[in-house]
């Protein structure tokens, strides 16, 4: 068994699952890099690796601002008691607008969080194909029609 209850674990993964869908609603980041401890540890295999809670909410504002109400969908989770983790697979899905068959353009991602204590995460790491996935479904979210905002329409909106 890891050091924490599968209780408190479930409850910090109740708040980052609202955090993540408050920062998509508003397009305000920095609410859900609150989740993690000061001194997290993130794994992003596309964009490398943030240390600390700061350059975590400094990355995570700055990639998800062309697209701040981009949401994530999970499709299934699973507690690894042993070892104080959740891993979850989520849809990484972008705004309208949508296929010609109503379905959001979205690539699939895996997540593993690893809890540090307090209500916060001590990592996350993000499993996915940067090269095939994620800019596959950008183009194809672009050519019909999506639009990204620039560092100018993000600014104004947390005004």
């Amino acid at each position: 068994m890891g050091r924490y209850s599968r209780e408190e674990i479930l409850e910090a993964f109740e708040t980052y699952k609202k955090a993540r869908d408050d920062a998509s609603r508003t397009g305000d980041w920095s609410i859900w890099s609150a989740v993690f401890t000061p001194d997290a540890h993130y794994i992003e295999h596309a964009y490398g690796e943030m240390h600390g809670r700061e350059q975590i909410e400094k990355w995570i504002i700055e990639v998800m601002a062309p697209f701040p109400t981009m949401t994530f969908p999970q499709d299934w989770w699973v507690l690894d008691e042993a070892n104080d983790a959740v891993v979850f697979c989520c849809q990484n899905t972008f705004p309208e607008p949508f296929r010609e068959d109503g379905t959001p353009f979205a690539f699939p991602n895996w997540t593993r969080l690893v809890y540090g204590g307090g209500g916060r995460w001590a990592s996350e790491e993000d499993i996915y194909n940067p090269t095939r996935d994620a800019p596959a479904t950008f183009k194809a979210w672009i050519k019909a029609g999506g639009t990204v905002k620039s560092p100018e329409q993000v600014k104004m909106q947390h005004r």
